[in-house]
This record gives C-alpha cells, sequence and structure tokens, in this order.
C-alpha cells in the first residue's frame, strides 16, 4: 500500500516556478495557494539542490544507524539548521531528524536501530481460534452447545429486560 501524497508533483512544481522564474516570494505563493509558508521553502530547496526530482514523492525510506550518526554529528559540528540537513542528506521531512535527536539523546545508539513494525507474533497466537474439526458432533456435544446458546440468550433476555424496566422508573421520576 502506498503512502497519501497531500501534494502532488505537478503542484508544487507550479509553486517553485512562481518563485524561482516569476520571482514572487514564498509569502506570496503561499497566501495565493493557501499553504503554509515553510513548505514551499522546503520545496525551493529540495528543487535548487536536486532539480525536479527532489519533488517527487518518495517511499517510506529506512536509513542506518551509521547515517543517522551522520547527520547527527554533522549538525552538531557544522551548527546546521533542520531545514539545511534535510536538504543536505536527502531527508524529506525535518521531523525524522527531530526524532532522532530524542531518541539519541534518550537511548544512545541504541535508539537509532530500527524498529519493529507490525504486531508482536506473541499475540497473534493467543487470540486465534481453534479450528473446527471435521468430524460431527455427537448427540451430547450437539446437546452442549445448545444449552449454552439457551444459557447466553438468556443472560441477553434477563438484561434486556433490567434495562427496560430501569428505563421505565427514570420515566416516571422525571413528571
Amino acid at each position: 500500500m502506498e503512502r497519501k501524497v497531500k501534494y502532488d508533483y505537478v503542484f508544487k512544481l507550479e509553486c517553485v516556478k512562481l518563485v524561482l522564474e516569476k520571482h514572487y516570494s514564498c509569502k506570496y505563493v503561499s497566501n495565493l495557494k493557501s499553504l503554509n509558508e515553510s513548505n514551499i521553502r522546503k520545496w525551493v530547496g529540495f528543487y535548487r539542490q536536486y532539480g525536479s526530482i527532489g519533488l517527487l514523492p518518495r517511499k517510506n525510506q529506512s536509513y542506518s544507524v551509521t547515517f543517522k550518526l551522520k547527520v547527527l554529528k554533522a549538525i552538531d559540528k557544522d551548527l546546521m539548521s533542520l531545514r539545511e540537513s534535510s536538504l543536505k542528506f536527502n531527508i524529506p521531512d525535518s521531523g525524522i531528524i527531530v526524532k532522532w535527536k530524542k531518541d539519541f539523546a534518550t537511548f544512545g545508539s541504541e535508539g537509532l536501530q530500527p524498529k519493529t513494525r507490525g504486531r508482536p507474533t506473541s499475540m497473534e497466537t493467543n487470540k486465534r481460534k481453534k479450528r473446527k474439526s471435521d468430524k460431527p458432533l455427537t448427540r451430547e456435544e450437539e446437546l452442549l452447545l445448545e444449552n449454552e446458546a439457551l444459557r447466553c440468550e438468556n443472560e441477553l433476555l434477563k438484561k434486556l429486560q433490567a434495562l427496560i424496566q430501569a428505563e421505565e422508573k427514570a420515566k416516571k421520576r422525571k413528571p
């Protein structure tokens, strides 16, 4: 399943061309197109750095621990901003770098290790239903199942009756 893209390639390119070719300011284009000015600045930066390919939507990418450390060290060493570092290292969103910084500050280099995704396997095995066997049930097993179903139905009807009575009492108190 592919990620949903908020702004398509043509729209981004149109905004960038308004800034670079028509010499409109990012603020003017943001007001004109009703979107955040920082998005336009980011798109212009990626366009200048990587050309029209920089505006293409990217699939979810996983980064190695060494790459993450390299980015974090470059930010500290060169005193780069998040926008500059995301442009330099071709990271689509500076929020990713913020998360790396937080994980590194909290857990060290272990925090930069890739996380497992999806449901844990232990949960899947506990919730699986038992398979029904192909053998036909004996008369006793059929009766036990019917008895259980009737008990459940009886409990449900009792709860329904109690609910109805409670509503009737509440109506009598209100007038």
